[in-house]
């Protein structure tokens, strides 16, 4: 055996009884380092003839790539095993109670939604949902709200640029009423749907928002009246706000895709100088309702003279600020997680209404 072969298996030994990356270094400087067993034999090939360099150069080079091949598959195999120790160290025990600290929470956007999901669900209405991107004749026309109505304008609507010339205008919905428009065409009566969601308009103070959430009802069948419509609301607010002594008041008002339409007001009593839904010592508008034009109906192919129905539609921010006890909307969106943690739900909570409206 040559000088060469006994250097080789000196050299693959060493690697092969590696125990440690360090160790696996120290074997990679002695052999392939600047001043290296290997390296020093490379630097000989210069002063050798040519017919040497013939026969050495080959055997050294392999040498060199062997050492190197050797030492690489060592790193992988160490790197392995170490990877496996400190899974088999590292073990998380599932059954052991988890840290509060920095957990998640409901928002109470969130909460508010399913606590309306929970209360309809007991009344035999079905969520309905359609897209934020809407066109001018779902979000307006088929409303009956004309070319001419406030609402249409550009301060208040955020449009998107103008397409191809004939294609409708395409806008960020201002309500959700668009989903009511959508389900009475896409099924056949009786329906009853609530439609939440998140709606957009050019408004930004304490108590509005350019992005909000609105959730609105419909009601579409034979001989619906207006007493079905201030049953319905009733309910729904005394198992919301969890109290028997809610009020009811229903103004006159104008929309134009209800007719008659009626504002509807909660009364309040003052408690430690906070408003607090139940009695009659004021009176809070919450809701705007009314009965199902006879336009909007016929704009989705039902005959009005046949089919009647309800609408009432409200802020499901502002229902969260009236039962949770927040005086300003801007906090909901701003991201602050203290905020967050005051008012959040816990992520296991489940809404307080999961009994049913006769609970």
């Amino acid at each position: 055996m040559t000088d060469l072969d006994q250097l080789r298996d000196h050299l693959l030994a060493a690697i092969a009884a590696c125990a440690g990356l360090d160790a696996l270094d120290a074997v990679r400087v002695q052999a392939l380092g600047k001043q290296g067993t290997v390296t020093g034999l490379l630097k000989t090939l210069g002063a050798m003839s040519p017919e040497e360099r013939q026969v050495q150069g080959p055997r050294i080079h392999g040498l060199r790539e062997a050492v190197t091949a050797a030492i690489a598959d060592r790193k992988v195999a160490l790197d392995r095993a170490d990877l496996d120790a400190r899974l088999a160290r590292e073990t998380l025990d599932m059954t052991l109670p988890a840290d509060g600290v920095g957990m998640g929470s409901i928002h109470p956007v969130s909460q508010v939604m399913d606590e309306l999901a929970e209360i309809f669900a007991d009344l035999g209405f079905a969520v309905a949902t359609g897209p934020e991107i809407e066109d001018d004749w779902h979000n307006f026309t088929a409303l009956n709200i004309p070319e001419s109505h406030p609402a249409r304008a550009m301060h208040d609507t955020f449009y998107f640029p103008e397409s191809a010339e004939g294609e409708r205008k395409m806008l960020l919905r201002t309500h959700t009423s668009p989903v009511q428009i959508r389900t009475m065409l896409a099924q056949k009566p009786p329906i009853r749907i609530i439609a939440p969601g998140r709606t957009y308009r050019s408004d930004s103070d304490a108590t509005h928002t350019p992005m909000f959430h609105q959730v609105e009802g419909l009601v579409i069948d034979r001989g619906i009246t207006l007493g079905h419509l201030k049953w319905t609301l009733e309910t729904f607010l005394k198992a919301f706000f969890e109290r028997d002594d809610v009020v009811l008041r229903l103004r006159p008002s104008y929309f134009p895709f209800t007719e008659p339409s009626a504002e509807v007001d909660v009364g309040y009593t003052i408690e430690k100088g906070k408003r607090v839904i139940g009695g009659s010592d004021g009176w809070m508008e919450v809701l705007g309702s009314g009965m199902v034009h006879p336009k909007v109906i016929a704009a989705c192919g039902l005959d009005p003279d046949e089919w009647q129905g309800f609408a009432f539609g409200c802020g499901i921010d502002r229902l969260a600020m009236l039962k949770y006890g927040m005086d300003d909307l801007r906090p909901f969106f701003d991201g602050d997680i203290r905020w967050l943690k005051h008012y959040g739900f816990a992520a296991l909570d489940v809404p307080t209404l999961s009994g049913g409206v006769g609970a």
